[in-house]
């Protein structure tokens, strides 16, 4: 059978290749199968493939290279800028921290100077109110204590507490890190500033200084009102007895106007007056009043307002009456006190003893000058326990009632004189019952002691 034949009834079969080396007379075959052409031709694709890449990277290196450094270097400059602009954040906190700071120390100073300014005031302020006191004035306020104790003491410990918060917050401000730590670039908002952490402190600093102001102001206008007041209560009440008082009022125009310098050399050129507040004005206001109620108050004190005879019946009023020895109509010039014998005889008032013995139908009488043209006359003594020029005092005794004189009895002749012209006694103590409200020390009369 032919190979024809036999492919066409068992099929084709596909013969290996075979590799044939003859050396000499040696000759040696190797069949390829299939598996080992594949085998070579991987080997050889794979060759081909190294081969490839590493001819690229070689032409493609320094553009790769150029490349990560040129990302290296933006991802450098983005780092550096956000390290700048930290920076700057920083400087800007830093500088408005310091700022504020600088803020915060003038407006310390500032309400340093209020506090020793309101402070010295306080003090200027407690001679004035202790000369309000002295002459009988009161607040009359419903919370004038509790503003008084407020101005004086809470307020000054309030402010001092105050000003060491503030001391504290200076203390404090130190600018704050712009970053949590090291490790982070983050971006960090601005804490609260000095400034405004102390701006509730200056509010309530500054209320509490313009309430003690206030409070002060208020006080001293008050006072002034009421010195005011009762100064001219008084002078209205002597000046319805019908006494003028001339060293009284020349002694408060001196102090209105300034005393008259004479024939001093006085001069220099105008300069306009400074600038006084309202508080130094109100200060001095107070001074003139109090100065006016003293004057006037001590010029009352040295009138005969008060009561000779206290529960004493009247025996004989001022006037014209019928004369007791002659019988006939006479001008009394004094009023009669029923006084038992041996008796003390009060003043009436301070002054100097300017007559003391035996005066015709007086008896035994005691003259005294209290001033301004004043003077009281005390007659029919038993025996008199002064003698002329003694200094006297309210109250003090200058004799013993007796019935010397024109007398018809024990009993205390008693005038008030206005520059020798005498006046009825009863005007000054009337005159004294209403001043014993201004006045310590006059007393009141009761109807049944005139």
């Amino acid at each position: 059978m032919t190979a024809k034949a036999q492919n066409r009834v068992f099929g084709r079969r596909k013969a290996h290749h075979t590799i044939i080396v003859a050396s000499g007379d040696t000759v040696r075959h190797m069949t390829v199968r299939p598996w080992m052409a594949a085998l070579a031709i991987c080997l050889v694709g794979v060759f081909s493939l190294g081969y490839l890449l590493a001819t690229s990277y070689l032409v493609l290196r320094d553009d790769l290279i150029g490349a990560t450094m040129a990302r290296q270097a933006r991802m450098q400059y983005d780092y550096e800028d956000r390290i700048a602009a930290l920076r700057a954040q920083v400087d800007r906190v830093t500088s408005r921290q310091l700022l504020d700071q600088q803020v915060v120390e003038s407006k310390v100073d500032k309400l340093m100077e209020q506090q020793q300014a309101l402070t010295s005031r306080h003090g200027k302020l407690d001679a004035l109110l202790d000369r309000a006191e002295n002459s009988g004035l009161t607040d009359k306020s419903p919370d004038a204590a509790a503003g008084s104790d407020r101005a004086g003491k809470g307020d000054h410990a309030e402010l001092t507490g105050d000003l060491r918060a503030i001391d504290k917050l200076l203390s404090g401000g130190k600018p704050a890190d712009a970053t949590p730590d090291n490790s982070t670039l983050a971006y960090v908002p601005a804490p609260e500033t000095v400034a405004d952490r102390a701006d509730r402190v200056f509010s309530k600093v500054t209320l509490s200084l313009k309430h003690i102001e206030q409070d002060q102001l208020a006080r001293v206008r008050r006072l002034t009102a009421g010195a005011s007041d009762t100064a001219d209560q008084i002078q209205s009440i002597m000046q319805n007895v019908g006494v003028k008082l001339p060293t009284v009022n020349a002694a408060i125009a001196d102090r209105q106007n300034g005393p008259d310098d004479g024939d001093e050399g006085v001069g220099g050129p105008y300069v306009a007056p400074e600038n006084v507040d309202r508080f130094e004005q109100s200060m001095a206001d107070l001074d003139t009043a109090l100065t006016r109620l003293e004057l006037v108050r001590g010029a009352a004190e040295t009138l005969p307002f008060r009561n000779p005879a206290p529960g004493r019946l009247i025996t004989s009023p001022f006037g014209n009456r019928k004369d007791p020895f002659l019988g006939k109509l006479a001008l009394h010039t004094g009023t009669d006190f029923h006084f038992s014998p041996g008796e003390r005889i009060r003043a009436t008032a301070p002054g100097k003893v300017v007559s003391a013995g035996w005066t015709g139908g007086y008896g035994n009488m005691v003259e005294i000058d209290h001033g301004d043209g004043i003077s009281t006359r005390y007659g029919h003594m038993e025996q008199i326990l002064v003698r002329v020029g003694d200094a006297v005092k309210s109250g003090d005794t200058v004799g013993l009632a007796g019935s010397t004189g024109r007398s018809t009895g024990t009993h205390l002749h008693y005038e008030v004189r206005e520059n020798g012209q005498p006046i009825d006694p009863m005007y000054f103590i009337n005159a004294g019952t209403k001043l014993a409200g201004y006045i310590s020390g006059l007393g009141a009369i009761s109807p049944r002691e005139l």
